[in-house]
């Protein structure tokens, strides 16, 4: 397939771009900065673009089959933030002007309040509550989706904390929630390798399984 990724000077985007090589597609990364991003192949493009402007975007999403996002903005402790969902919107829009239907984004665990009930002190009490500007724009990312983009195939992957390692030969768990649970409904892990995140998003245009779907993950 011809995909686009946004995100992919970034750690799990660098994983991505060279997993979607690997699978065989033709890989279009719409990065901020050209220069970010080392990997050269025969199947990748590498341009610089607004990712904010959907009419700046639209042109490259021209004859693309998917978009992949794993754009992540940084946390602030005492005011919101808007990356998220302003950048959703950009890209959005553009895929309906450029008539693309197909996209994939990566949030994480936890995304709403709730979901973390059960997740370890550590994490419930001091990192939960550290990232809450992330998760909270995450999740209005995520409504906007359900709520707004009826018209496109979207779907939200949710990893948990993401080790900066290669792929691992673990089984990939899934679950259409928030978090992936034991029997007990605890966790089953805390962490994931990005390689592993960067093998299931674009497996994802292989079924209809997800589509429309926010599906946590993680390995065995």
């Amino acid at each position: 397939m011809k995909l686009l990724v946004l995100g992919a000077t970034g750690q799990s985007g660098q994983f991505l771009v060279s997993q979607a090589l690997q699978q065989g597609h033709e890989v279009t990364a719409l990065v901020r900065n050209v220069t970010k991003l080392t990997i050269q192949h025969k199947n990748l493009k590498v341009v610089e673009a607004n990712i904010f402007s959907a009419e700046l975007l639209s042109g490259h999403f021209q004859g693309q089959d998917a978009v992949i996002s794993c754009l992540g903005f940084p946390y602030k402790i005492f005011s919101a933030i808007s990356g998220y969902t302003d950048s959703m919107e950009a890209i959005v829009a553009a895929m309906r002007l450029a008539t693309v239907n197909r996209v994939i984004t990566m949030t994480s665990w936890y995304t709403s309040p709730e979901s973390g009930q059960n997740a370890p002190l550590m994490v419930r009490f001091l990192f939960l509550p550290l990232i809450r500007s992330v998760l909270t724009n995450m999740k209005q990312m995520e409504d906007y989706l359900e709520k707004e983009c009826s018209d496109l195939s979207w779907t939200v992957v949710r990893p948990p904390g993401l080790q900066n390692v290669p792929a691992t030969d673990k089984e990939i768990l899934t679950h259409e929630g928030y978090f992936v649970p034991d029997p007990n409904g605890y966790p089953v892990t805390n962490s994931v390798a990005r390689g592993d995140v960067a093998c299931f998003m674009p497996s994802l245009l292989n079924s209809n399984e997800w589509i429309k779907k926010g599906v946590a993950m993680c390995t065995n």
